[in-house]
């Protein structure tokens, strides 16, 4: 009970602070400002109450409300294992050191800019509901907006769009055009290829990366383990 309701309120930590980067980048009106369209919708996603949204909005909009900006750190785990760290913070010196410190004491090493990342997508995913929506119709409608791919879950029973993150805004407008429901939308790195560790390394890849996740600036971190 204690780790949901810890996940839950890191969820919603980050939440916050998209709020924050959305209304400083693009204002505080979700209907002139994408970004913030999506955060809203992620919010909901996670059942985070509408007061909590409109609160968040409200005092990223203050002038001197503290000032979150996005960062992604590159670096080698353990068994030369690449890793990306994608943190949202108010203080880039306190991260990166934070950042630093996990490596090292994993017995990695954190790198520079574009040491990893060329082995890794930037890739957007939009879930949506299926309800009567034709797979193959959709995919015929939207690829000219940037569609990748397109999955179907059938539990969730919903339609997951892939597009490259440079085509989010097309795709992102094609489906309000559409009026097509977006349930969630997500930023992820996928890598290009994988690598294979025995499972005594990879128990050691993995312990560094979920000691990284319990880190408040930290919001996900990305890897090539198979």
């Amino acid at each position: 009970m204690f780790k949901r309701y810890a996940k839950m309120a890191k969820a919603f930590t980050k939440i916050g602070r998209d709020i924050v980067i959305a209304v400083k980048l693009g204002g505080p009106h979700p209907e002139s400002n994408p970004r913030l369209r999506m955060v809203i919708q992620n919010a909901k996603a996670v059942n985070m109450p509408k007061a909590n949204v409109e609160s968040a909005i409200k005092r990223a909009s203050e002038k001197d409300s503290s000032n979150y900006e996005e960062v992604v750190y590159e670096g080698y785990a353990p068994y030369g294992v690449p890793v990306l760290v994608e943190c949202t913070t108010n203080n880039p010196t306190r991260t990166v050191a934070s950042v630093r410190m996990y490596f090292s004491r994993a017995n990695g090493a954190l790198g520079t800019n574009g040491s990893v990342s060329f082995m890794f997508e930037h890739i957007v995913l939009f879930k949506i509901e299926a309800g009567n929506l034709n797979k193959d119709d959709l995919e015929l409608e939207l690829i000219d907006f940037g569609l990748e791919d397109i999955n179907y879950d059938e539990e969730q029973k919903q339609f997951i769009i892939q597009v490259q993150f440079v085509d989010f805004g097309k795709m992102q407008s094609a489906l309000e055009e559409r009026k097509i429901a977006v349930i969630e939308t997500s930023k992820t790195y996928i890598p290009t290829t994988t690598k294979e560790l025995p499972p005594d390394q990879e128990a050691e890849v993995m312990a560094m990366i979920e000691k990284m996740e319990e880190d408040d600036d930290i919001q996900a971190v990305y890897h090539n383990l198979a």
